[in-house]
């Protein structure tokens, strides 16, 4: 079942190849890209902050050059979440308060991204404090999702999900915690990644309250590149990691495959389940081996538990939680513990299976609401179940420190919509080139 594409632009190596071919200016590609922002973001606000004049001016002073050696992406244009430092640009995730705090320094992946030949055209929406599945603020409105602008494009990294989507940019750059690479990729149709933790470094991707201060990365927190192919995602992974990153690249019918479609803390509606269920139907009828259930997967209600009191800690930075009480250094140390517990039984589990499958998120786009999806309740299966609960799918990979790539695998019908659907493909940590290559595989097949 074909997911449903909105453009047919090429994407960041295609454009990068033309201009080196001289078939096109990087000041061509950056009219382009602005022209498509100026004409599709009238609807879909996905572009928060615009940099129009720096870009065109960085775009004409590498016309006629010789892209360097390290340079792959030279001359194409890009967005990047609002949450990330570009200098002389303001970082306020989401705060009115906060609107005019401008970043004097480029955060590391901004600067490792220029070093590559990026431009960079703006910062795109995100939800106050990065904290919902949706991507509306009073400083900077709210985000459509470009195959229905009645739904969300996902959250936190919604905007940068919604420019790759309609084809305002090829490629973005986001941050996930809760799914907010993968949610957006998800409810878009589109390729994201979440990174092993500790493989690329967030520094200059802080909150403005540590406005100027080096901040550490934060627990579970990653930066994770979207795009619209996995050649794309491959290499904004390349330029980005603090590291290299081994790669086994083992052909997809020599590898073994678990599937989780249940999880104790979130049912999956119907219309997540159907085309989860096809693309695996279509993989084992291409001799793809994939099991549907193992004893070596660990307590999943144990792992959701701890994960969301890390990750409200983490997001709270050990502030009081809403019932007054504040973790002590001890609870944190043992939520570290037992972290390192569900990481080694993970382990366990990619001894046995080279790749876990399993949906992104319980649904597909939510419909716009004026609160925060996760204050709420989720219609699954046409029955409601607390939001927070959906998080246990993003959590599956996020407390165990996993990589994660989301690929579009096809399209259901939630609540009188026909929306895109994604796949998770999680592998071992550090296996990050892994999880696209399988991927991308994965592509191949279920969508040729």
């Amino acid at each position: 079942m074909a997911y449903p594409k909105l453009t047919d632009q090429p994407g960041a190596l295609e454009i990068a190849a033309s201009i080196r071919a001289g078939e096109l200016s990087p000041h061509e590609a950056v009219e382009d890209a602005i022209a498509r922002i100026e004409h599709l973001d009238v609807h879909i606000n996905a572009v928060a902050v615009c940099d129009f004049e720096r870009a065109i001016a960085a775009a004409k002073a590498m016309d006629g050059k010789v892209p360097g050696e390290h340079q792959p992406l030279f001359g194409v244009p890009m967005t990047i979440k609002e949450s990330f430092d570009i200098a002389g640009l303001p970082t306020c995730w989401g705060h009115a308060e906060h609107a005019e705090n401008i970043a004097r320094r480029d955060a590391k992946v901004v600067s490792r991204l220029k070093a590559a030949g990026v431009i960079l055209l703006g910062k795109t929406n995100v939800p106050i404090d990065l904290a919902d599945w949706q991507s509306f603020n009073a400083v900077y409105g709210r985000t459509n999702n470009p195959h229905d602008h009645s739904r969300s494009p996902g959250g936190s990294s919604g905007g940068s999900a919604a420019a790759v989507a309609s084809g305002m940019v090829p490629i973005e750059y986001g941050t996930d915690i809760g799914g907010s690479v993968r949610v957006p990729a998800h409810f878009c149709g589109v390729w994201g990644h979440k990174t092993s933790w500790g493989l690329v470094s967030k520094h200059g991707h802080d909150h403005p309250l540590m406005a100027g201060k080096d901040a550490h990365d934060g627990a579970l927190s990653i930066a994770g590149p979207l795009a619209r192919n996995a050649a794309d995602i491959e290499i904004l992974l390349r330029l980005t990691a603090d590291f290299p990153v081994f790669e086994r690249r083992k052909p997809i019918r020599q590898c073994r495959f678990l599937a989780l479609l249940d999880h104790p803390d979130s049912p999956l509606d119907s219309s997540v389940r159907g085309p989860m269920e096809a693309a695996l139907d279509t993989l084992e009828a291409a001799g793809v081996k994939i099991d549907r259930a193992s004893d070596l997967v660990p307590d999943l209600a144990a792992q959701q538990a701890d994960y969301l009191r890390m990750l409200n800690i983490a997001m709270a930075r050990g502030m009081p939680s809403p019932d007054g009480k504040r973790a002590s250094a001890t609870d944190w140390f043992d939520l570290l513990d037992r972290q390192t517990c569900n990481e080694l039984a993970w382990e366990q589990v990619f001894e046995a299976y080279d790749f876990v499958l399993a949906p992104p998120a319980p649904v597909l786009a939510v419909p716009h609401r004026n609160e925060a999806v996760f204050r709420g309740d989720l219609d699954i299966n046409g029955a409601d179940h607390p939001a927070s609960g959906g998080l246990a799918w993003a959590g599956l990979a996020t407390f165990p420190n996993l990589p994660s790539t989301v690929l579009p695998i096809g399209q259901g019908s939630y609540l009188g919509s026909t929306l895109p659907c994604g796949m998770q493909v999680m592998g071992p940590r550090w296996r990050d080139l892994d999880c696209v290559a399988a991927a991308r595989d994965i592509d191949l097949i279920v969508n040729g």
